[in-house]
């Protein structure tokens, strides 16, 4: 790799659930390579005006998201020579094929849609018929095939792509997002304490996070004492020892705030991938409670970092939570193993520098197959 070559990278990074969340880390963390010039594509989920009135582009994501990627990509290549474009996810990458061809591409993502198909229930996501359901098969693959490169956030996700289509295990590495560890980490040491033991839950579906659940097991330990913190966007009524908080923004401090003043952090969803919040709480020296779901079981080592439970387990949550709360050297114990495993494999800093090194060499690769006569 020549370290004094200078390399203009488009992102094109999808603004739908925690990719923006991503993509703002991304943002924080790319600049501070001196070798790259990154041009930031940021593609909208949502529609408005006339857009939200057109057939298939207003209920389509991948259409929408391919035409509005098209788009950001023609006006960009007008201003600045690009070296190589990284995608994420795949869905704005699926039908741009051409420009997959034209540059060094690589595509990242959390979750194949064949997995995201088996956790469709919970995202109000059916799939179509068999015909529809084959086309996309094809599409993606054959964006998958024309990817220089494939992440993928978990080795669940990895697997998904060998297994559902075909992709050669060196073509993918493993990259999880993570958090900019050394900003959620928090300003004094965890200790024992005599106040109320407060549980943290952080998700804008409640019901699809869990959230409805934890609050059933919540009552049933309300006689310890405990307190239960809701971030979210949905309505919570008021009740006893319920504490419920809206419109909190990422990375912000009365976010960090509340992670800090949290002793256990619940997250028992029905669907999911790898939420960044789970990060997060680790970053921030906090145990986990969360479900064997998709790549959950990564982040949260079960017996080392936190507990994990089978989805959907009353049961399971409420004693999960119980040993917690009652056991505060163990979750204490739970925290710093916690911490220690989120730097080691989820600061976004450090996750960043490995993700430009992936394309940095396929930029390098291209420029030496370039320079070699024909």
């Amino acid at each position: 790799m020549n370290g004094s070559a200078l390399y203009n990278i488009g992102f094109v990074l999808e603004q739908a659930l925690g990719h923006v969340t991503h993509a703002k880390n991304l943002q924080t963390n790319v600049r501070r390579d001196p070798d790259v010039r990154p041009h930031w594509a940021l593609i909208p989920f949502e529609t408005s005006g006339i857009a939200a009135k057109i057939p298939i582009y207003k209920s389509n994501w991948t259409v929408r998201a391919g035409l509005r990627t098209r788009h950001s990509l023609r006006r960009l290549v007008k201003y600045v020579t690009i070296d190589a474009l990284f995608f994420h996810t795949q869905v704005p990458a699926v039908l741009t094929p051409d420009w997959l061809r034209r540059y060094p591409s690589i595509v990242s993502l959390d979750a194949t849609p064949l997995q995201y198909d088996q956790l469709g229930p919970y995202y109000q996501h059916e799939s179509g018929p068999q015909w529809l359901e084959q086309l996309k098969w094809r599409l993606n693959r054959r964006c998958f095939c024309l990817a220089r490169h494939l992440v993928t956030w978990s080795q669940w996700a990895k697997e998904g792509l060998i297994e559902g289509y075909g992709v050669p295990a060196d073509k993918i590495t493993v990259i999880p997002p993570g958090v900019n560890v050394y900003e959620w980490q928090r300003p004094t040491p965890r200790t024992r304490h005599d106040g109320p033991v407060k549980i943290l839950f952080v998700g804008a579906d409640l019901e699809r996070k869990g959230g409805l659940l934890l609050l059933e097991s919540f009552r049933a330990l309300r006689p310890l004492g405990v307190e239960l913190h809701l971030v979210t966007k949905d309505h919570v009524p008021a009740e006893e020892g319920v504490f419920v908080y809206h419109g909190m923004q990422p990375n912000s401090a009365p976010l960090k705030a509340l992670y800090y003043q949290a002793d256990i952090f619940a997250l028992p969803t029905f669907g999911d991938c790898l939420p960044m919040v789970l990060s997060e709480a680790a970053a921030a020296g906090l145990p986990a409670i969360s479900t064997r779901v998709a790549a959950i079981p990564e982040i949260v080592r079960d017996g080392e970092t936190g507990l994990l439970i089978p989805a959907g387990d009353q049961a399971a949550l409420t004693e999960a939570l119980r040993r917690l709360v009652t056991r505060p050297d163990e979750r204490l114990h739970f925290g710093e193993q916690a911490q220690a495993h989120v730097i080691r494999h989820y600061d976004a800093g450090r996750n960043a520098g490995r993700l430009l090194d992936v394309i940095k060499d396929e930029i390098e690769l291209t420029r030496m197959q370039e320079r070699i006569p024909a």
